[in-house]
Parts: structure tokens; sequence; C-alpha cells
């Protein structure tokens, strides 16, 4: 897929910018654009759906920077729809409007967390949008420009961390399609992700960072530091592609990556890929507070595949339940808290086109 030059117009603005934003276009209205010769094309419509609250309010105040940069540097062949989130899960529901509605790409402006929940507006009841619509006449792509906290699924990319990079990517507009991973629990809704699904000790690592993020790249460390206060290793039970139960001892924590970083930039899945259609799964066993200190080089090298009690394998789908049963082992996806084990998770491949 191939996006042309943008322009930022302000028009009557659609049914699902719900939150306070600017004036922004009709995705239905002024759908051509005349050329010299008396050609018409259509003009292409991108959702930029930014975080303005994102990494202690300085996704927002870097997105308004941004924008003279992208009047300037973009054309005048479509139309750009602004909306700012305002709470949680607020991203989904305006992902799945525009999808309906017929949006050529949907960008996400912020960090991990807001990519998460775009991608999780691609789908709905367990299916993409897109098959649920019979107006839907296109496909609708995923675009991001990282400006939060975490930008950890871009590094897989190599992207730097520079939003003017972001807008250059989108102007050339090439896709490739990228794997989505997916979650189920007992009774539960389907859950997405795109980057680092974790279990134990990292996720509760992370559901601790999530309270400090004022601290920006800091809050990991402070969460890991909360997260090792009275943490256990436990027994679990694991399942891989639809075969037999095996019991890993000691489990201090389990990563399913279909991207290779997490935490902020630790290379904890370094053989993912996002479009090969398998997770990378690494298993960290029997691990003592001191042993990440004295192993963090390497969790960020991504290295330590070679450090005893540490395996890895490939997967298209796992089963991970506790042996003991206590109901305290912690899940989370793309930084995002999901509750506790058992859990399990498949992959989707080339479920979404993204814009690379």
């Amino acid at each position: 897929m191939v996006f042309y030059g943008i322009a930022v117009v302000a028009m009557a603005s659609p049914s699902f910018f719900r939150a306070e934003l600017s004036m922004t276009p009709d995705l239905s209205a002024d759908p051509t654009i005349s050329r010299g010769n008396g050609a018409s094309t259509r003009r292409r419509d991108l959702v930029f759906i930014v975080n303005p609250k994102g990494a202690n309010g300085r996704t927002g105040r870097e997105w308004k920077k941004l924008l003279p940069y992208l009047r300037s540097r973009l054309g005048t062949d479509c139309n750009i729809c602004e909306s700012l989130t305002s709470g949680p899960s607020h991203a989904i529901d305006i992902t799945r409007e525009a999808i309906r509605e017929g949006a050529d790409a949907v960008v996400a402006v912020g960090g991990d967390g807001t990519l998460h929940e775009v991608v999780n507006g691609f789908f709905w009841g367990g299916k993409p949008v897109a098959t649920q619509d019979l107006k839907a006449s296109r496909t609708t792509a995923l675009g991001l420009i990282p400006l939060g906290t975490g930008s950890d699924f871009a590094r897989t990319f190599g992207w730097k961390n520079d939003p003017h990079d972001a807008i250059e990517r989108i102007v050339k507009g090439l896709g490739s399609r990228i794997d989505v991973g997916v979650i189920s629990g007992v009774g539960g809704d389907s859950h997405y992700f795109v980057n680092v699904a974790d279990i134990h000790l990292s996720a509760k690592a992370g559901y601790y960072a999530s309270r400090y993020k004022k601290f920006g790249n800091l809050c990991y460390v402070i969460g890991a530091l909360q997260g090792f206060y009275g943490h256990c290793n436990q027994d679990l039970k694991i399942k891989v592609n639809e075969g037999e139960w095996e019991v890993y001892p000691q489990v201090t924590a389990l990563c399913i990556g279909n991207a290779k970083f997490f935490g902020g930039g630790m290379k904890i899945t370094p053989n993912a890929e996002p479009s090969n259609g398998n997770f990378e799964v690494v298993i960290l066993q029997d691990f003592k507070w001191y042993d990440f200190i004295l192993k963090l080089h390497k969790l960020y090298n991504g290295t330590h595949l070679s450090v005893r009690n540490v395996s890895s394998r490939s997967v298209h789908s796992i089963e991970v339940e506790e042996v003991a049963g206590s109901g305290s082992v912690y899940v989370q996806s793309d930084g995002e808290h999901l509750g506790f084990l058992p859990r399990k998770f498949c992959i989707l491949p080339a479920a979404i086109e993204m814009i690379c």
C-alpha cells in the first residue's frame, strides 16, 4: 500500500471523534482531488490517534510542535483526521470506528501503550473489524509515530526515536504485513499484542512500572525493584503447539515475543520477527535477584540465551498454567496488565498491514 502527500484540513468532525480535539475532516467528504489534466484521484484518509497525556504530557506537547512540520512536509492528496484520546481504551473505540468508516490508515501517536490499544481496535469479537463490515472496500493499515515513555516495538525495526523519521515513513507509505498475537483466558475476551507478552516477574515489574511513568524510563527500574520484593519462582505447566503438557520448575519469567524488545530497551526475545509466523518464547528459570544484576547487560544486548537456566524456542501457540494454582502469577502484553494465569497465546500470521 502506498500513501501520497497529506494536508491538514478543517472540516466537520465524524461521529467517532468523541474526545476533545481540533476540527477534523469527515471521511466521507470531498473524496477526490482534481488534476490539471482533468483526471482525479480519491483523497486518502489517515487517522492520527494521539494520547496527549502520554509520557507525563510530553506526547501532547511534542505532537503540537510536530504539526507545523507535518503541514510543511506533506502535500494535499490526503485528509488528516486528528483525534485526542480522553482515557483508557478510547483509542480502541476510535480505531474500530475509523476502520468501519473506511480509513486508509490509523496512526498511533504515543508509546507502546497507545500502539497496543490501536492494535486491539483492529479486532472485535475475536475477528478483524474489516471482515465484519460489508461496506469496507479497502484495507486499513497501521502506522506509528513513537512519542511515549517506551518505544520498544519501533526498536525491532531499527527505527530511530525521531517523529520526523516516522513522518517520512508515512509519506513513502511502504507497507508490509505483520503478525499479531492473540491471548485468551478462562471465560474472557480475546486480547491482542504486536510486541511482547510476558509472565510472572517481568509482568509483575511491568505492572508496578506503569505507576511510575512520570519518571520516564526510570519507571522500569523502580518497577523491577518493587517486583522483586516478595517474589517467588513458580513451577509452570506449558503446552506448545497443541502438544503434551510439560512442567518447567522454578520459572522466574516467561516471555513470548512477536518482536524483540521490552522494558525500555531490553532485547528479551532476540530472534523474534514480527512477520515470520511464529513467536519466540524465552524462559528464565531459578533466577535470583543478583542474577539480574550480574547478567543485566546480556539481557539488554540480547546475548542471554547462552546463559545457564535460559531456554528459547519458536512456537505458533503456547498455553501456560500454574502447577500450584495460586492465581497470583501476573500476565501482561505490550506493557498492559491483563490479570493472571492461565492463558493461551496464539499467532495470527500477517494479520495487519503496517506502514514500514
